[in-house]
């Protein structure tokens, strides 16, 4: 009864069946005679022999010293007949107890390889974006130099009224200058020349190289032009709202009054910038209207005095000679005609009267002489090079020249009063809308923002390069 209930204790140990074929060996090794394999464990606890345990084990691997011959030797596993089947003990074991088994060892598995992953993860984290979110929060909070912002608003208006109006053309309203002023103002003052400018007044880049600011925002004091003009450009920034016209500017500088300084020589520059900007507009514009004018002029003088040289050489007019020969010679043929009327009534009388008709064929023969000297000197007025009506044509020519010459300076004189009225209306005013003002609190770096964008910034460089490398991964393996 004791060995039944040994046998039911080393049963519900749960031994495998892999455990009960070797301890089944290790009895048979140590000449022991067990009905079954959980009587193979009992026979050897009995004896005072642990069959599980490790030497036990390689024994049964390493042959013995003179053993029998392999049929005298028992394998196992080994077929059993038929008959026999009922002395060897069940070797099964719960499936559910297997499967359950197999499932919790998986999922501990997982749960190992999903803490050893989580644990990579966090590392890698804290190495490419927590590192250097926590540096750049460093730099910002307790390296950085404060900067000073200075902001100043002006804009460029045209006078809307002409110079020949009066009094009351200064009272007339103005209006925005058109963009590109505001634009050509805006590059002069993000130019280099202006930086130059700056640095040979203020000491732009002096006040930049100096000890006191951190070596990012410092600027080395041997720096090029090109250099300084980086951080000239990071350092002043202006920008322009075509809507309402306005330029704001904003200047930084490691003091404020620094900044305020830099941002009234700046608005200096852009007003100079601008007056010159309508100069010149108004200078080419007269200058084109008044080589016009003086042209005229010239040409009107010219004009008069060909007319006034040609009735000097003529001495008469001829115009007026040829229309005195002209009446003459009319008024001679119409007493002519009335002559000849006279004679042809004389002569329908039977008997004229001889002295009558004598008379008045003199009168007509007179006449006659008298008109073709008449013509004749008609003749010579019209004909020829230097004929009346030669000096006629010429004295007409220079009329129409003067004629021409006093409408072009007539013209002349309008586009004259134009384009001085014009240049009026294109001068250029720069009104400051902000002044700048000296600030009392630092304006950069912002310590928190930028702090949160180095963090984005390293976070959005770690996943591009996972997504990158996963992307790969996934590649290589298929």
């Amino acid at each position: 009864m004791k060995g039944e209930q040994d046998i039911d204790a080393i049963r519900r140990e749960g031994l495998t069946g892999r455990q009960l074929r070797m301890a089944r060996r290790v009895a048979q090794k140590h000449g022991l005679a067990p009905t079954s394999d959980f009587d193979a464990v009992r026979l050897l606890r009995d004896a005072g022999i642990d069959p599980f345990q490790r030497s036990n084990m390689l024994e049964l691997v390493v042959p013995q010293a003179g053993g029998s011959s392999d049929t005298d030797r028992v394998q196992l596993p080994q077929t059993v007949p038929v008959g026999g089947a009922g002395n060897l003990p069940s070797t099964e074991v719960n499936p559910m107890e297997r499967r359950m088994r197999e499932i919790s060892d998986i999922q501990a598995d997982i749960s190992r390889r999903r803490r050893r992953k989580m644990m990579l993860l966090v590392v890698r984290l804290m190495f490419f974006v927590g590192l250097p979110t926590i540096m750049g929060g460093y730099y910002f909070y307790n390296v950085a130099t404060p900067m000073y912002a200075t902001e100043s608003q002006f804009l460029i208006i045209q006078n809307e009224g002409g110079g020949g109006l009066g009094p009351l053309g200064g009272l007339l309203p103005t209006q925005f200058a058109n963009s590109a002023d505001s634009i050509a103002t805006q590059s002069y003052l993000q130019s280099k020349d202006a930086m130059l400018r700056l640095d040979k007044d203020v000491g732009f880049v002096s006040h930049f190289s100096q000890d006191n600011i951190d070596p990012i925002q410092r600027m080395d004091p041997d720096a090029s032009n090109e250099e300084a003009y980086k951080f000239y450009k990071k350092n002043v920034k202006i920008g322009y709202d075509p809507t309402e016209g306005m330029i704001r500017m904003e200047v930084i500088a490691a003091d404020p009054q620094v900044a305020a300084v830099y941002s009234e020589h700046l608005l200096t520059y852009a007003e100079e910038r601008v007056n010159g900007l309508s100069q010149q507009k108004r200078e080419d514009g007269m200058r084109d209207a008044r080589i016009a004018y003086e042209q005229t002029v010239d040409q009107r003088r010219a004009a008069q005095e060909a007319l006034i040289k040609l009735q000097v050489e003529n001495g008469v007019d001829p115009e007026a000679v040829i229309a005195s020969i002209r009446g003459q010679i009319s008024n001679y043929e119409t007493l002519l005609l009335e002559k000849e009327l006279e004679l042809a009534a004389l002569m329908d009388n039977p008997r004229p009267n001889r002295a009558k008709v004598d008379g008045v064929e003199g009168d007509v023969r007179r006449i006659g002489v008298q008109l073709e000297r008449l013509n004749e000197r008609m003749n010579n007025a019209t004909e020829g090079t230097n004929s009346l009506a030669q000096q006629a044509v010429s004295l007409q020519l220079a009329q129409a020249d003067l004629a021409a010459a006093d409408m072009a300076l007539q013209s002349s004189q309008t586009q004259m009063e134009q384009a001085r009225t014009e240049a009026q209306r294109q001068v250029r005013y720069l009104t400051i809308a902000v002044r700048p003002v000296a600030s009392q609190s630092a304006s950069y770096p912002r310590k928190f923002e930028n702090t949160i964008l180095t963090f984005l910034i390293f976070a959005g460089i770690y996943l591009m390069l996972s997504l990158t490398a996963s992307i790969l991964k996934e590649q290589v393996t298929k």
